[in-house]
């Protein structure tokens, strides 16, 4: 009898896949959303355009994509002990995602996510869940220690610490590569006594 064995297509190249992802991160933050075209992705990867259409069917699934591999570590830091060690920290590392190229792809992918769905919800999930969560988390340490009372709303947590950031460095006239880290940091430092207060710390 005859085996009949199962023939499988060529795997799928991983390396590949990063090239192509890392192309539009590169061509989105040059050119921003409308400016970025298939071609031009896979030119830059060196590719062609029927190999980049074999794994992402659009242009907006081929964004969505490259943001989700953006997250930031925003892996729980060592607990400080106290509430304003932990959001100097927290502040800290945000405004400094928020410079640079970094900041520039933020944009271009906030301003595109008001007329697209999917892609606004694929930035909660990479990017404003984990570090919401990491909110939670020092909040949630700091009320157990007593230093401030539980909050009243926890739902809005991440808006009240991470909102001015955001607002700072999004918002303004000046282009993120256009502030230093060492800028940035400077500013988080000034915000943290307001939004220590705005969580009830004396």
């Amino acid at each position: 009898m005859t085996e009949t064995v199962a023939r499988r297509g060529r795997p799928r190249d991983a390396g590949r896949d990063r090239a192509l992802l890392d192309a539009t991160l590169a061509v989105l933050a040059e050119s921003g959303y409308g400016g970025l075209t298939t071609a031009a992705v896979a030119a830059r990867a060196g590719v062609s355009t029927a190999t980049l259409y074999r794994r992402w069917s659009s242009k907006e699934d081929l964004v969505i994509a490259a943001a989700a591999t953006c997250t930031e570590d925003l892996a729980a830091r060592p607990d400080t002990g106290a509430l304003e060690g932990d959001l100097r920290a927290l502040l800290r590392d945000k405004a400094a995602a928020m410079t640079g190229e970094s900041g520039r792809l933020m944009r271009a992918l906030i301003g595109e996510a008001a007329q697209s769905t999917p892609l606004a919800e694929a930035l909660v999930s990479a990017f404003l869940a984990p570090l919401y969560g990491r909110v939670a988390e020092v909040v949630r340490r700091a009320a157990e220690r007593g230093e401030i009372p539980p909050p009243a709303d926890p739902d809005l947590l991440g808006d009240v610490v991470i909102g001015p950031v955001m607002s700072r460095f999004l918002l303004t006239p000046k282009a993120p590569d256009q502030v230093d880290a060492r800028a940035a940091e400077k500013t988080a430092d000034r915000l943290l006594p307001f939004v220590l207060r705005a969580l009830g710390r004396a």
